[in-house]
C-alpha cells in the first residue's frame, strides 16, 4: 500500500498573491478615471449648453473608456479588501486578469462600433464640422496623454512577488542565500519573456491599453480631419477610424488571449516546472505529478507529487531545495514511498 506525505503546512500562512504595485496601480487607476469622468461631464455639459454634438458624441464615448476603467480600478479595490478572505481558496491575486479579460471584450466591442461607424460613412458621407471637431480632437489627445503618463511605469508587470504575505511553513521565503543551480537555466530569452508573462500585471495593462487606444484613435482622427480639410479628402475621416479599430481589435485579442490563458491555469512559465522537476530530479528522486500555475502577478503556485527511496526526506526537505526559484510562492508536496511505485 502506497504510503504520503503531504505538505498540509496548512495553519499560520495566508494567500495573499496580489502584485508588488498593487496599491499604487490601483491609486493610478482612480486617478485616471477622476480625470476622464471630468473630461466626459465638461464635454457633455458644454456640448449640449453650446449646441455642439460633435462635443457631446466624443463626451459619450470617453464615458465608455472611464466605464472599462471602473472595472480595473474596482477589481484592484476588491481583490485588496478580500486578500485574506478564506473562500478565495488561492486569494485574489487572478481577480486582475479577470478585470482584463472584462475589459479586452469591452475593448472589441468599441472596436467593432468604431468600424462600424467608419463603414457607415464610407457609404453614406456626412459633412464634417472641422472647426468643432480639430480642437475636441486635440483636447481629447492631450487628456489621454495625460492618462498615459499616469498609468506608466507599470503596466509591464516587473514586478517579482516581494507583496506575498511570508507566513508559509512552505520554506520557500526569500532569504539572502545561494539562488543558483538550476535557476541559472532561467536566464535564456524564451524565460525572460515567460518571465514577464508571469509577473505582468494584466489589470494595469488593460486600463493602460483603454488610454493608449483612445489616444491612438485621437491622433489617427487629427490628421484624417487636418488632410479632408486641407485637400477635400473626406475619406480619409473615415479610413483612420477602419485603422483606428483594427489596431484595438489587435490590442484587446492579446489582452483577452494573455488573461483567458491565466484564467483557464495555463502554464505561462515551463521553464519554472521543468526547474522544479530537474531540482527534485538530480536529488536522485522521481517526479509523479507536476502542476505550475500563475496565482497572481509575480506569483506562481506548483503541487508536485515525488517518489523517494529516502526515507529521511519529508516535504520539508522539497521545500528548502525549491525555495531558490524567485515568484514561487506556493508549493504543495506529496512524498510516496519509492517501493510503492514500483
Amino acid at each position: 500500500m502506497s504510503e504520503f506525505e503531504n505538505a498540509a503546512f496548512g495553519a499560520g500562512h495566508d494567500h495573499i498573491f496580489l502584485g508588488a504595485a498593487h496599491e499604487e496601480n490601483e491609486r493610478r487607476t482612480w486617478l485616471v478615471i477622476a480625470l476622464c469622468s471630468a473630461m466626459m461631464v465638461t464635454e457633455i455639459v458644454g456640448g449640449s449648453l453650446f449646441g455642439s454634438l460633435a462635443l457631446v458624441a466624443d463626451g459619450l464615448h470617453m464615458s465608455t473608456h472611464a466605464g472599462a476603467m471602473l472595472i480595473a480600478a474596482l477589481a484592484y479595490t476588491y481583490a485588496r479588501r478580500h486578500a485574506t478572505d478564506p473562500r478565495f481558496v488561492f486569494g485574489t491575486g487572478k481577480l486582475g486578469d479577470l478585470a482584463g479579460f472584462t475589459s479586452a471584450i469591452v475593448l472589441a466591442m468599441i472596436a467593432l462600433l468604431i468600424g462600424y461607424e467608419a463603414v457607415s460613412r464610407f457609404l453614406s458621407p456626412v459633412p464634417i464640422h472641422f472647426g468643432q471637431a480639430i480642437p475636441i480632437a486635440v483636447l481629447g489627445l492631450l487628456v489621454n496623454l495625460a492618462s498615459v503618463w499616469l498609468l506608466s511605469g507599470n503596466h509591464h508587470g516587473h514586478s517579482h512577488g516581494h507583496g506575498h504575505g511570508h507566513g508559509h511553513g512552505h520554506g520557500h521565503e526569500h532569504e539572502n542565500e545561494d539562488a543558483h543551480g538550476h535557476a541559472q537555466e532561467c536566464e535564456g530569452h524564451d524565460h525572460d519573456v515567460a518571465e514577464v508573462a508571469a509577473n505582468r500585471d494584466h489589470n494595469i495593462r488593460s486600463a493602460y491599453i483603454h488610454v493608449i487606444a483612445d489616444a491612438a484613435v485621437s491622433v489617427l482622427a487629427i490628421v484624417g480631419l487636418l488632410l479632408a480639410r486641407a485637400f477635400g479628402w473626406v475619406w480619409m475621416d473615415p479610413l483612420a477610424g477602419v485603422i483606428g479599430a483594427l489596431v484595438i481589435a489587435n490590442w484587446s485579442w492579446g489582452l483577452m488571449r494573455d488573461t483567458g490563458g491565466i484564467l483557464l491555469d495555463m502554464n505561462l512559465d515551463k521553464r519554472m516546472a521543468e526547474n522544479v522537476r530537474h531540482a527534485i530530479e538530480d536529488n536522485g528522486d522521481t517526479v509523479l505529478d507536476l502542476h505550475v500555475w500563475r496565482v497572481g502577478p509575480g506569483h506562481m503556485s506548483a503541487v508536485v507529487s515525488v517518489a523517494t527511496g529516502e526515507a529521511q526526506r519529508n516535504p520539508r526537505f522539497y521545500h528548502a531545495a525549491l525555495k531558490r526559484f524567485k515568484g514561487l510562492s506556493h508549493v504543495t508536496v506529496e512524498v510516496n514511498p519509492a517501493r510503492a511505485t514500483a
